[in-house]
Protein backbone atom coordinates (compact mmCIF):
# COMPACT_ATOMS: atom_id res chain seq x y z
CA UNK A 1 0.00 0.00 0.00
CA UNK A 2 1.43 3.45 -1.05
CA UNK A 3 1.32 6.36 1.09
CA UNK A 4 -0.43 7.87 -1.96
CA UNK A 5 -3.05 5.94 -1.47
CA UNK A 6 -3.80 7.39 2.03
CA UNK A 7 -3.79 10.74 0.77
CA UNK A 8 -6.65 10.52 -1.48
CA UNK A 9 -9.26 12.90 -0.47
CA UNK A 10 -12.03 10.22 -0.34
CA UNK A 11 -9.98 7.57 1.70
CA UNK A 12 -8.68 10.29 4.28
CA UNK A 13 -11.94 11.40 4.98
CA UNK A 14 -14.41 8.38 4.69
CA UNK A 15 -11.58 7.28 7.54
CA UNK A 16 -11.95 10.23 9.28
CA UNK A 17 -15.79 10.17 9.23
CA UNK A 18 -16.12 6.45 10.54
CA UNK A 19 -13.46 7.25 13.17
CA UNK A 20 -15.22 10.14 14.58
CA UNK A 21 -19.15 8.73 14.22
CA UNK A 22 -18.01 5.26 16.09
CA UNK A 23 -14.84 5.34 17.93
CA UNK A 24 -17.00 5.79 21.31
CA UNK A 25 -19.08 3.13 20.49
CA UNK A 26 -16.69 1.14 19.26
CA UNK A 27 -14.99 1.50 22.97
CA UNK A 28 -17.73 1.02 24.86
CA UNK A 29 -18.57 -2.08 23.35
CA UNK A 30 -15.09 -3.66 23.70
CA UNK A 31 -15.17 -2.64 27.16
CA UNK A 32 -18.36 -4.50 28.09
CA UNK A 33 -16.86 -7.17 26.74
CA UNK A 34 -13.25 -6.52 28.40
CA UNK A 35 -14.29 -5.38 31.13
CA UNK A 36 -11.62 -2.57 31.19
CA UNK A 37 -11.38 0.62 29.66
CA UNK A 38 -7.67 0.67 28.79
CA UNK A 39 -7.05 -2.77 26.99
CA UNK A 40 -10.87 -1.64 25.34
CA UNK A 41 -9.27 1.49 24.11
CA UNK A 42 -6.41 -0.34 22.91
CA UNK A 43 -8.32 -2.53 20.97
CA UNK A 44 -10.34 0.18 19.59
CA UNK A 45 -6.96 1.82 18.25
CA UNK A 46 -5.82 -1.46 16.87
CA UNK A 47 -9.11 -2.23 14.87
CA UNK A 48 -9.46 1.11 13.70
CA UNK A 49 -5.37 0.22 12.78
CA UNK A 50 -6.14 -2.30 10.36
CA UNK A 51 -9.28 -0.60 9.17
CA UNK A 52 -6.05 2.36 8.11
CA UNK A 53 -4.06 -0.46 7.10
CA UNK A 54 -6.75 -2.26 4.84
CA UNK A 55 -7.70 1.18 3.01
CA UNK A 56 -10.86 0.53 2.37
CA UNK A 57 -12.65 3.04 4.26
CA UNK A 58 -14.55 4.73 1.46
CA UNK A 59 -16.31 1.05 0.27
CA UNK A 60 -17.58 0.11 3.71
CA UNK A 61 -21.44 0.25 3.63
CA UNK A 62 -21.76 -0.69 7.26
CA UNK A 63 -18.65 0.22 9.22
CA UNK A 64 -20.23 -1.07 12.60
CA UNK A 65 -20.35 -4.17 11.18
CA UNK A 66 -16.63 -4.14 9.95
CA UNK A 67 -15.57 -2.88 13.29
CA UNK A 68 -17.52 -5.21 15.11
CA UNK A 69 -15.75 -8.08 13.24
CA UNK A 70 -12.31 -6.84 13.35
CA UNK A 71 -12.34 -6.03 17.23
CA UNK A 72 -14.07 -8.82 18.07
CA UNK A 73 -11.09 -11.09 16.05
CA UNK A 74 -8.75 -9.12 18.24
CA UNK A 75 -10.63 -9.47 21.00
CA UNK A 76 -10.52 -13.24 20.85
CA UNK A 77 -6.68 -13.24 20.18
CA UNK A 78 -6.23 -10.95 23.15
CA UNK A 79 -8.28 -13.46 25.48
CA UNK A 80 -6.38 -16.19 23.95
CA UNK A 81 -3.24 -14.61 24.63
CA UNK A 82 -4.40 -13.86 28.25
CA UNK A 83 -5.17 -17.49 28.33
CA UNK A 84 -1.68 -18.69 27.12
CA UNK A 85 0.17 -15.99 30.10
CA UNK A 86 -2.10 -18.03 32.61
CA UNK A 87 -1.34 -21.58 31.45
CA UNK A 88 2.32 -20.97 31.60
CA UNK A 89 2.59 -19.21 34.97
CA UNK A 90 -0.37 -21.54 36.53
CA UNK A 91 3.00 -24.56 35.17
CA UNK A 92 5.11 -22.40 36.60
CA UNK A 93 3.27 -22.18 40.17
CA UNK A 94 3.00 -26.23 40.07
CA UNK A 95 7.05 -26.93 39.83
CA UNK A 96 9.04 -26.96 42.82
CA UNK A 97 10.67 -23.89 44.12
CA UNK A 98 14.03 -25.09 43.48
CA UNK A 99 13.37 -25.92 40.01
CA UNK A 100 11.46 -22.80 39.58
CA UNK A 101 12.59 -20.46 36.09
CA UNK A 102 14.15 -17.35 37.33
CA UNK A 103 12.95 -14.01 36.49
CA UNK A 104 14.93 -13.21 33.34
CA UNK A 105 14.24 -17.21 32.16
CA UNK A 106 10.68 -16.25 32.59
CA UNK A 107 10.93 -12.87 31.03
CA UNK A 108 12.46 -14.69 28.29
CA UNK A 109 10.00 -17.42 27.62
CA UNK A 110 7.45 -14.50 27.84
CA UNK A 111 9.30 -12.47 25.49
CA UNK A 112 8.87 -15.44 23.22
CA UNK A 113 5.76 -16.30 23.38
CA UNK A 114 4.89 -12.73 22.28
CA UNK A 115 6.97 -12.92 19.35
CA UNK A 116 5.17 -16.61 18.61
CA UNK A 117 1.98 -14.57 18.58
CA UNK A 118 2.69 -11.79 16.22
CA UNK A 119 3.94 -13.90 13.99
CA UNK A 120 0.85 -16.32 13.85
CA UNK A 121 -1.20 -12.71 13.84
CA UNK A 122 0.19 -12.09 10.67
CA UNK A 123 -1.70 -15.36 9.28
CA UNK A 124 -5.34 -15.14 8.09
CA UNK A 125 -7.78 -15.73 10.64
CA UNK A 126 -8.87 -19.40 9.21
CA UNK A 127 -4.88 -20.60 8.46
CA UNK A 128 -4.48 -19.47 11.76
CA UNK A 129 -7.44 -20.86 13.56
CA UNK A 130 -5.98 -24.63 11.70
CA UNK A 131 -2.72 -23.76 12.61
CA UNK A 132 -3.61 -23.84 16.52
CA UNK A 133 -6.12 -26.56 16.24
CA UNK A 134 -3.21 -28.57 15.08
CA UNK A 135 -0.05 -27.23 17.48
CA UNK A 136 -1.98 -26.81 20.35
CA UNK A 137 -5.36 -28.59 20.41
CA UNK A 138 -3.65 -31.92 18.87
CA UNK A 139 -6.93 -31.27 16.44
CA UNK A 140 -6.78 -34.07 13.69
CA UNK A 141 -7.14 -32.25 9.97
CA UNK A 142 -10.67 -34.19 9.69
CA UNK A 143 -11.57 -32.80 12.86
CA UNK A 144 -9.93 -29.30 12.15
CA UNK A 145 -12.35 -29.60 8.55
CA UNK A 146 -15.02 -30.28 10.74
CA UNK A 147 -14.87 -27.11 13.28
CA UNK A 148 -13.98 -24.62 10.26
CA UNK A 149 -16.72 -26.05 7.96
CA UNK A 150 -14.40 -26.71 5.43
CA UNK A 151 -12.18 -29.53 3.41
CA UNK A 152 -9.57 -31.43 4.85
CA UNK A 153 -8.42 -30.15 1.46
CA UNK A 154 -8.42 -26.86 2.33
CA UNK A 155 -6.94 -27.46 5.88
CA UNK A 156 -4.14 -29.39 4.39
CA UNK A 157 -3.14 -25.97 2.20
CA UNK A 158 -4.06 -23.49 5.13
CA UNK A 159 -0.87 -25.72 7.49
CA UNK A 160 1.59 -25.82 4.26
CA UNK A 161 1.02 -21.69 4.36
CA UNK A 162 1.27 -21.63 8.09
CA UNK A 163 4.17 -23.62 8.51
CA UNK A 164 5.98 -21.67 5.74
CA UNK A 165 5.17 -18.50 6.94
CA UNK A 166 6.55 -19.56 10.41
CA UNK A 167 9.30 -20.80 8.87
CA UNK A 168 10.01 -17.76 6.58
CA UNK A 169 9.85 -15.62 10.58
CA UNK A 170 12.34 -17.75 12.02
CA UNK A 171 15.05 -18.47 9.42
CA UNK A 172 14.16 -15.55 7.26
Amino acid sequence: MALADLSAPSAGHAFTSIYRNHHSWLVNMLWRKLGNVDNAADLAQDTFARLLLANDASALREPRAYLTTVSSRLAAHHFRRLALERAYLDALALQPEATAPSPETRALVLEALTAVSCVLDQLPARTRDAFLMSQLDGMTYREIAEVLDVTVNVVQKAMGKAFEHCYHAVYG
